[in-house]
């Protein structure tokens, strides 16, 4: 399935708030570093990240240690921007994805662009600079698993899969 890669994040509430989301998706993530505060499990669990034990999640020292894992993984790295091109709901996405969002601050450098397979963007009003980046990765994402059909199963009021014979 898809994975998300959050570059240098410097807002440790969206990166939680993403981690959030993986976890309910079935999303791995990958955190590339340094990042604005610590990484690690213990301060994750320290601001409340219950849901840390339902998410794959890995950091990379640096983006070259991220793309030397990536490109072994044969995975394309699709960049959420506002400098892409693309929108978006008309980008083709394809299974084992890595949906890459910048810096809340700074976005990413040149050399991520210039190593990114597809750049894409939410289309806003002119006036508009970017979205919350948990909210953006939260878009693309849906888009993706709309795409490839891969939200998790609808559950019923039993916990069970919608259509289940046990139900």
């Amino acid at each position: 399935m898809i994975r998300i890669a959050l570059y240098q994040p410097d807002i440790a509430q969206n990166t939680g708030t993403i981690l959030r989301l993986a976890a309910c998706l079935g999303l791995g993530v990958d955190i590339v570093e340094p990042a604005g505060f610590p990484v690690s499990d213990k301060s994750f669990r320290r601001s409340g990240m219950d849901y840390l034990d339902h998410v794959q999640w890995t950091r990379h020292d640096d983006f070259a240690a991220f793309e030397a894992r990536r490109r072994h993984e044969g995975r394309r790295l699709v960049l959420m921007t506002t400098r892409g091109a693309l929108p978006y709901a008309d980008f083709a996405f394809r299974e084992g994805d890595m949906l890459m969002a910048g810096r809340e601050s700074a976005g990413v450098p040149p050399e991520v662009h210039a190593a990114a397979d597809g750049r894409i963007l939410i289309p806003m009003q002119p006036a508009m600079r970017s979205l919350n980046v948990a909210v953006a990765t939260a878009m693309v994402a849906g888009e993706a698993l709309r795409q490839l059909g891969g939200f998790p199963p609808v559950r019923n009021e039993k916990g069970l899969p919608e259509g289940s014979p046990f139900a």
